[in-house]
């Protein structure tokens, strides 16, 4: 057999292979005779037909079985010969041709893994915000369980005042026209609204919305004019004027429950309010460690990113973009974009894709290296354990679960996966870790 590969660009590889006459003819012999065995003639009894009426019947099913058999034995012999060579798929095969003396040629390209040189992965650089829970993180939270359990009272003898909650009905226009009608779908819930509660203060709902609010009494109508913000979401509408038409159905005082050891005892009985903000603070602390985890991981990905470029297979490169597509325009449609904005943003959305894409093959593929040169392992046993988690977390039998995942093939994701977080742990573990003075609210 006569195998030629050549090595092309942007992971791409040339096979060239001519199979000689007397394979051709061994494989196709050993191809008929599974066929005599098997296959089902009229007259005949199964396995007795003769092997000239096999062929006259089946003579097209047996070419076929013999080149995807030749075909199939070539690129294993080729993959042997050529083991450096680290192939991720092979394209359907191309100028397959018999030739007069009974020898098969063919033609195929090879996707292959891009040729890495690895930088100094151990020891990189990043940064991180100081740890710590800051008393005012603690306040805050307390305050929010003050909100929770105050007390509302219906206000009667008096006009709404600041820091009064108002309820009210509201329909809102530009122009003369809904809303919605200007702003498109993603604007419908600010179109109108019935038994909204609306606390009067600075910046609530609308710079200067609830000052119009203040001396307004229940059952009072009015019509608010705000001019809708630069930075608004909705960009068809931004810098627009538009009019609320506000019925006020009621106004009600809060009255916060005092800081102390029998409110504690509201939120977690026996508990003093000391211990409530304890509770709190380890709260706020397991989710700092966790932020902070996912920090060191963005940062050590991105780092490694930085100090290496490398061409990515063109076709994953494709598959993977249009993924990437799909999953920001899902994004947009759940925070409320109309198909006509995504339609319109197409071309955004499409270079973002491409831009995520490439960095998400980067990191795959120097993952791989990483975890091969440090040879890391999954083993069965580990894959076993995190699909009995998922199992668990669905709500399903583990033989079922494991039976679906094998049908779905996601089997040999879910063990990719695994290594990546083993290399990912790897280079956290081995980076150098700054902390500095995380950025102000305001910066």
């Amino acid at each position: 057999m006569n195998i030629r590969l050549e090595k092309k660009e942007k992971c791409l590889a040339a096979l060239s292979v001519e199979i000689p006459a007397e394979k051709v003819t061994a494989e196709r012999n050993k191809v008929v005779k599974a066929f005599v065995t098997q296959a089902r003639i009229p007259g005949f009894r199964p396995g007795k037909a003769p092997k000239a009426v096999i062929e006259k019947s089946h003579g097209s099913d047996i070419d076929q079985e013999v080149e995807s058999r030749l075909i199939q034995s070539s690129f294993q012999d080729a993959l042997k010969e050529h083991q450096d060579l680290k192939v991720l798929s092979v394209k359907n095969p191309e100028n397959i041709t018999h030739q007069a003396d009974g020898s098969l040629s063919f033609d195929a390209e090879l996707i292959t893994a891009p040729e890495i040189t690895l930088p100094e992965y151990k020891g990189l650089d990043i940064e991180v915000p100081k740890a710590g829970v800051p008393e005012e993180a603690i306040d805050q939270n307390l305050e929010q369980l003050r909100q929770r359990f105050a007390d509302y009272a219906d206000i009667e003898d008096r006009a709404a005042d600041q820091g009064d909650l108002a309820i009210i009905d509201y329909t809102a226009t530009i122009d003369g026209k809904p809303l919605d009608e200007v702003g498109g779908e993603q604007a419908k819930p600010l179109a109108s609204n019935e038994g909204y509660w609306i606390r009067i203060e600075d910046e609530a709902f609308f710079p200067g919305f609830t000052d119009e609010l203040v001396g307004t009494k229940a059952g009072d109508e009015k019509d608010i004019t705000v001019t809708l913000p630069e930075d608004f979401p909705i960009e068809s509408i931004r810098d627009q004027e538009a009019v609320f038409a506000v019925k006020v159905t009621g106004l009600k005082s809060e009255t916060l429950p005092d800081l102390d050891d029998e409110f504690a005892g509201k939120i977690e009985p026996g508990k003093s309010l000391d211990d409530i903000k304890a509770l709190i603070r380890d709260d706020l602390d397991m989710r700092q460690k966790q932020q902070l985890e996912e920090i060191k991981i963005n940062g050590v990905l991105a780092k490694l990113n930085e100090l290496v470029d490398f061409d990515v297979p063109e076709d994953f490169l494709k598959s993977e973009t249009q993924g990437q597509a799909d999953a920001l325009v899902r994004e947009g449609m759940e925070s409320g974009m109309t198909q006509e904005q995504v339609e319109t943003q197409q071309g955004g959305l499409f270079e973002a894709a491409e831009v995520r894409a490439k960095s998400s093959l980067k990191t795959n593929f120097l993952l791989t290296e990483i975890a091969e040169k440090e040879e890391f392992k999954v083993e069965s046993s580990e894959v076993l354990q995190r699909v009995t988690a998922m199992a668990k977390q669905a709500k399903k039998p583990v033989k079922g679960y494991m039976k679906e995942l094998q049908k779905n093939g996601q089997l040999g994701n879910i063990r990719q996966n695994m290594l990546f977080s083993k290399a990912i742990d790897f280079l956290v573990e081995h980076a150098n870790v700054t902390e500095v003075e995380p950025e102000t609210e305001e910066k």
